[in-house]
């Protein structure tokens, strides 16, 4: 499963932490402009409203939830999701081996939990649920991402220990998930697991997306080092692995899948509006795959000479970049005109244009025969703390989940080490951000300067923004929780 790899990968962290500042001949960046408005900002709702637990912070400072164990883990940016109408979250909690279910407010933006079924499903232990009143799920082993069709009509989720995806119907009117029957593959996992269908390529499945047309549904394999292609039933939201080498695309080639370049642990997935490129996030290889899908059946290809990835190092057959090692997370402007990742090991958020040829580039860095190497330009990175040639990023340590406001003017960062989430301004027209100055750019517990206060926001993991752009949901994994904020329009 890669975990001396994977600790090899957090030492390698702590190791770039503590090296030296670039030397004083670095050019220093310009300044950013700060921003002026509190448009963006974020508030936590009072009192209980604010979040909800499973843990010791109900006890304390939230409401009680049900079935939110380790909601939001570290190793998956995408455990929360909203549905397209916005009446319902979804929250993978790993340690409960459940996804929660709650019903929002349109208007105040606030959460309650069904009683009861309706208000989780959760994994089979022998003939019934793990716990917490939940309706059962087979397959569903320490879920890490969850993501809801563009119909409404089907709720997702990858787990690791299951190796799995699963698949629910979703009641549109309740918001409750009943998972798919064994005949229409409810669940497909890499390993034996009696009523799964058995799937190639699903070792450790990380990530889930939908693509905006609803025909094909995309996984990411953080251990399998690649993505899985399934075609998807509009009516039943049943899955079906694509055949032959269109259904998947790995680091190794293995279990009769094509080949893919610089896909070492796929952790990080996002698709274009258009519905053309679906770009993974490759943490090992300090790289972003660009995979061209084809309408018509789904299948992904990657191509070469350059467009095919961006990395950080030179590397055949890929663009080079700068300040995205580790990258974990990406996602895609609403008009599909910039690509935004966060990186553990760099500390940082970067920015992307899709090039003429298909690929990604990143405004380029300043020349000059005393510019260290890896120095960025400041209108295409935000970095913590040591920044040379980028912008500083505040409360942004081991930055993990992102979300965009609808309107594209705002990107929201989740900081797993930290458990901040940072508030950036956008620029429409350039796609280059800044974090808001002062406590407006920032929300974490009081331990954290410089930032607004919040609670129950450790190791804070998944974020997302609701369909409305009125409020903005995250998960906490120590506080096994979900933080609900109103978000100031």
């Amino acid at each position: 499963m890669g975990t001396r790899r994977l600790s090899l990968f957090v030492l390698g962290l702590l190791a770039l932490l503590a090296l030296p500042a670039f030397a004083s001949a670095a050019r220093e960046p310009k300044p950013l402009p700060p921003a002026e408005t509190n448009t963006g900002a974020l508030e936590q709702l009072p009192g209980r409203l604010g979040c909800l637990s499973s843990g010791k912070a109900a006890k304390k400072t939230c409401g009680q939830g049900r079935a939110l164990k380790g909601a939001g883990p570290g190793v998956g940016s995408r455990a929360i999701a909203i549905s397209p109408d916005g009446r319902n979250v979804y929250v993978a909690a790993s340690g409960a081996d459940a996804i929660a279910v709650f019903d929002r407010n349109p208007v105040t933006g606030a959460l309650t939990q069904p009683q009861g079924k309706r208000g989780c499903v959760a994994a089979v232990i022998g003939n019934k649920g793990k716990g917490d009143g939940c309706g059962v799920a087979i397959g569903l082993l320490a879920p890490n991402s969850v993501a809801v069709s563009p119909d409404g009509r089907t709720v997702y989720a990858t787990s690791r220990t299951g190796s799995s995806v699963t698949a629910f119907h979703r009641n549109r009117k309740s918001g409750a998930l009943k998972q798919l029957p064994p005949s229409a593959s409810g669940c497909i996992s890499g390993l034996a697991i009696p009523a799964c269908t058995l799937g190639r390529g699903l070792k450790w499945p990380d990530v889930v997306v939908v693509s905006p047309d609803g025909k094909n549904v995309y996984v990411g394999d953080f251990a399998g080092s690649g993505v899985i292609s399934f075609s998807r039933s509009a009516g039943s939201g049943a899955l079906t692995q694509l055949a032959g080498t269109a259904g998947c695309i790995t680091e190794a080639a293995a279990e009769g899948c094509a080949k893919g370049v610089q896909m070492d642990h796929i952790e990080g997935m996002a698709i274009d509006p258009s519905g053309s490129t679906v770009y993974a996030a490759a943490p090992f290889s300090s790289a972003i795959d660009i995979l061209q899908r084809e309408p018509a059946t789904g299948a992904l290809t990657q191509a070469t000479g350059g467009s095919g990835c961006i990395a950080v190092e030179a590397v055949s057959g890929c663009a080079q970049g700068y300040q995205f090692a580790g990258v974990n997370a990406l996602v895609v402007s609403p008009k599909g005109g910039n690509v935004y990742a966060t990186s553990l090991t760099s500390n940082s958020v970067t920015m992307f244009r899709p090039t003429s040829a298909g690929g990604l580039a990143q405004p380029e860095r300043p020349q000059g025969e005393n510019i260290p190497e890896g120095l960025g330009d400041p209108s295409g990175c935000l970095v913590y703390l040591r920044a040379p040639g980028c912008s500083l990023g505040r409360a942004m340590k081991a930055p993990e989940g992102l979300a965009l406001a609808p309107a594209g003017t705002n990107l929201y960062v989740t900081a797993f080490e930290t458990g901040a989430m940072d508030v950036l301004d956008r620029n429409l027209q350039t796609g280059v951000v800044n974090q808001k100055p002062g406590e407006r750019g920032c929300l974490a517990s009081p331990e954290v300067g410089g930032c607004a206060s919040g609670r129950a926001v450790g190791l804070t993991g998944s974020v997302v923004v609701s369909p409305d752009g009125r409020n903005v949901y995250s998960t906490s994994q120590e506080s096994s929780a979900v933080d609900i904020f109103r978000r100031i329009r």
